[in-house]
């Protein structure tokens, strides 16, 4: 069983801690991320500004009206993501 926390934590302590536990979350890409919404894709190959204004770490669908296969088929850039896909789908990507 841990001990119970003090209730009075040291100050400096306590500003260590919180930076050490909330800076690499706030440095996180992903806390900076955008849904991209309504996206219509076609099949073959799309183009999609991300919006971001920096280079893109990452994307995952959060919804998709259609059951098609897709992958990144261009390098991710300060600008666009580029998606081929099977078949024509709706869909909101979170980019990040």
């Amino acid at each position: 069983m841990s001990a119970p926390l003090s209730p009075k934590l040291d100050w400096a302590l306590a500003n260590a801690l919180w930076a050490a536990t909330l800076n690499p979350i706030i440095a996180s890409p992903q806390s900076s991320s955008q849904i991209l919404k309504n996206i219509s894709l076609v099949a073959g190959t799309n183009i999609i500004q991300h919006k971001l204004g920096r280079q893109m770490q990452g994307w995952y669908f959060t919804d998709i009206n259609a059951a098609i296969t897709y992958y990144r088929s261009a390098p991710m850039n300060s600008t666009t993501l580029t998606l081929t896909c099977s078949g024509p789908a709706v869909v909101n990507i979170g980019v990040f």
